[in-house]
């Protein structure tokens, strides 16, 4: 690992990785943009689980729901990082409920449970845990990546979908639905029926979402009420 000289006697030096004989080239690219990614850095220094807590934070602090005393449910909260956001935000008189099927460590004020979502009875156990029906639903999951496009754009699509009829289930009216989606790989029926079922819907990249990420985030706010 060596480190490129900067001008002017910049503290802030680009590491360079040289690819080793067991790590292929995008690996190798990968852990250089990872040690220079500002927000890694940003996350070690401020014990944030993961970088991904600065998207939230980002897309929070414009749109406001994550509320002092909200109910909150982090589907697939692993490392914890969204969790750790979610925490902080709605204070001791909120209640954060994260669930995934990977274990954690514990996060203070966080209740969580390795618990598959699409199960039949995971709206009812989550209400039961938050107490009565959530405020706000976050997902931040992603399907795994096969590398053929049209087939993760349709995993992605499905997971959504079920991240999104989970919400419904659960929600309170008026309640917030916050889920990861890729750029081009959304279906219109969907959106269709989120508009139909939420006041409004809309997409965001905040400037923590890499800029050459497809990524964006789904934000669906004024839940008209429901099953929950």
């Amino acid at each position: 690992m060596t480190k490129k000289p900067s001008s002017g006697g910049a503290r802030d030096l680009k590491v360079r990785v040289k690819t080793a004989r067991k790590r292929s080239n995008s690996s190798t690219m990968w852990l250089q943009r990872q040690l220079n990614d500002p927000y890694v850095a940003r996350a070690k220094r401020e014990g944030m689980r993961s970088r991904a807590a600065y998207k939230l934070m980002e897309i929070d602090d414009k749109a406001h729901f994550l509320k002092k005393g909200a109910r909150v449910v982090d589907l697939g909260a692993a490392p914890g990082g969204w969790s750790q956001v979610a925490v902080k935000r709605v204070g001791p008189q909120g209640k954060v409920v994260g669930i995934d099927l990977l274990d954690i460590e514990p996060i203070t004020g966080v209740d969580f449970r390795v618990f598959d979502f699409l199960d039949p009875g995971a709206p009812e156990l989550l209400k039961e845990m938050l107490g009565g029906p959530a405020d706000v639903v976050l997902s931040d999951m992603a399907a795994n990546a096969t590398g053929h496009r049209k087939t993760d754009q349709i995993k992605i699509v499905a997971l959504v979908e079920a991240a999104a009829e989970f919400a419904r289930e659960v929600l309170a009216p008026g309640g917030t639905f916050l889920a990861k989606v890729i750029q081009g790989g959304l279906e219109g029926q969907l959106l269709a029926t989120l508009k139909k079922d939420f006041a409004k819907v809309q997409h965001i990249k905040p400037p923590a979402s890499r800029a050459d990420s497809a990524e964006l985030y789904l934000l669906a706010t004024g839940f008209r009420g429901g099953k929950a």
